[in-house]
C-alpha cells in the first residue's frame, strides 16, 4: 500500500485563489483612502526611494518602462507625485509632494487594518507560519529562466 502524500490539485490555482482573497482585504481597505493597492505600492516606493528616475524606479519594481509610466500618471494628476528635471535636460526624476507624503501615512493607516484583519481572520501563529512557507518556498524555485536566455 502506497502510503506517500501526493499533492492533488493545482498549485498554481490554490495560490491565485488564495491571493485574490487576500487582495480583497488590502484593496477594500485602500478603496477608503481613494487609492489602489498597487497604487499605494508605488507611492511608498517614492517615499522611499525618490527622487528616482524612472528608469531606476520600473527596474525596482520589476515593471516595464511603459506600465511605470501608465501607473505614474494618476498619480501626478492627483498631485501625490511630481516629475523633477534630472541631471541632464533629457531626464526626468520622479518625486513624493507634501499631499503624496500625507496621502500615504493615511494608507499606511488602512494597510495597517487590513493586516489587522487577515490576522484576526487566520490567527498569528498560521500568518507567521504561512509567511514562513511562503519565504522558504520562494527560496527553493528558483527563478524560470526564459527559453532564449539559455545558453546552448
Amino acid at each position: 500500500m502506497d502510503t506517500a502524500v501526493k499533492p492533488q490539485g493545482c498549485t498554481n490555482l490554490k495560490l491565485r485563489q488564495l491571493g485574490r482573497r487576500v487582495g480583497q482585504h488590502y484593496d477594500a481597505e485602500m478603496r477608503r483612502v481613494g487609492l489602489k493597492t498597487t497604487q499605494y505600492s508605488l507611492l511608498s516606493f517614492v517615499c522611499k526611494l525618490g527622487p528616482i528616475r524612472p528608469t531606476d524606479l520600473a527596474r525596482t519594481l520589476g515593471l516595464q518602462p511603459s506600465t511605470l509610466s501608465r501607473n505614474l500618471k494618476p498619480l501626478v494628476a492627483a498631485g501625490w507625485l511630481e516629475m523633477l528635471p534630472g541631471d541632464d535636460a533629457r531626464s526626468l526624476r520622479v518625486a513624493v509632494t507634501p499631499a503624496g507624503r500625507e496621502k500615504r501615512a493615511e494608507a499606511q493607516r488602512r494597510w495597517r487594518v487590513a493586516q489587522e484583519g487577515i490576522n484576526a481572520a487566520l490567527g498569528p501563529q498560521r500568518v507567521v507560519a504561512l509567511h514562513a512557507l511562503i519565504d522558504e518556498c520562494t527560496a527553493l524555485l528558483a527563478p524560470v529562466e526564459d527559453e532564449g536566455d539559455v545558453d546552448e
